[in-house]
């Protein structure tokens, strides 16, 4: 196929590409809840979860309760559910992870979309009631759908190689940040140790004695820290010269190395980067049925 999808009679978009890609599009439903579904896909499978839905929905309604209003927010990165006085995102639906997305044409007011949750990875069947625009939000997941895969397939997958970049340095970044702080302790530590050592040092007019004390063999006591001294010991001998320390590695004023974010390897990412883009890749390839008509998807190019 031409196109990324085959479009139920031939609908066009109702959002320009940029409304989608660098905005969002919002809109106002009533919440009836999410339940787990067995299946990604099927008209008998969501069809199920409503009639759910509503029936707890009918409780609640009877013990007072009201179906709360939420605020939809669809864009190419997926469709956010927030609470419209707050703005407090309730859930977040990654739009690789919806698998199916209709409106009930036995009752125009309610759709719906099936989610895969990214904790649990279980499928959950999303319910809402929209008085007028049921059948228009249902188009504008589909064509952020679109847009979505289209931009995946142009970027050639550098887009979220940048991102897995990103998250190796933060990564880096935030361990340099623990180690420099550490390193600031110690610091300080030894800076209240010196200012005990000055506090408990003799008086600048006292006379220190001219020759170190020795110990019963007639030897200097040996310390690291004292500067090498070239005056012979009582018996004549001269002390053993002190080994100067390597200066190969290159050190800051913390002691530690140099960070260089090109010399990071692929090992440094993280462990879990690799698998969220095969699984979003996966999603992509799995495609989006809408209104029963499958989105169907261009195989996946070795761009990818």
């Amino acid at each position: 196929m031409n196109r990324a999808f085959s479009r139920k009679k031939d609908k066009t978009w109702m959002h320009t590409p940029e409304a989608l890609s660098k905005h969002y599009i919002p809109y106002n439903a009533k919440f009836l809840g999410s339940t787990e579904v067995e299946q990604p896909k099927g008209t008998e499978v969501v069809r199920d979860a409503v009639r759910k839905l509503k029936f707890a929905r009918h409780i609640k309604k009877s013990e007072g309760q009201k179906t709360p209003k939420v605020e939809l927010q669809i864009s190419i990165y997926g469709v956010k559910i927030l609470d419209p006085k707050t703005k407090e995102v309730q859930h977040n639906c990654q739009l690789h992870r919806i698998s199916f997305c209709a409106d009930d044409k036995t009752d125009k007011r309610i759709f719906t979309f099936i989610c895969k949750d990214s904790e649990s990875n279980k499928h959950l069947c999303y319910v809402f009631d929209s008085e007028k625009c049921a059948e228009e939000i249902t188009l504008t997941i589909g064509q952020a759908f679109d847009l979505a895969y289209r931009k995946f397939l142009e970027s050639g997958g550098k887009d979220v190689e940048t991102r897995k970049q990103i998250a190796g340095l933060q990564k880096r970044i935030q361990e340099l940040e623990t180690e420099n702080a550490e390193l600031k302790n110690k610091v300080q530590d030894l800076e209240n140790q010196l200012r005990i050592t000055q506090v408990h040092a003799p008086p600048a007019g006292s006379v220190t004695p001219k020759s170190p004390s020795t110990d019963i063999f007639d030897m200097v006591p040996f310390s690291p820290i004292s500067p090498q001294s070239s005056t012979p010991t009582r018996n004549g001998t001269q002390p053993p010269p002190v080994p100067s320390r390597s200066t190969e590695i290159k050190r800051d004023l913390f002691g530690a190395e140099p960070f260089d974010p090109f010399s990071c390897g692929a090992g440094d990412f993280p462990p879990d980067i690799q698998s969220k883009l095969d699984e979003m890749q996966e999603g992509f390839k799995m495609g989006l049925t809408l209104e029963g008509t499958v989105f169907c998807l261009d195989p996946l190019d070795s761009r990818c």
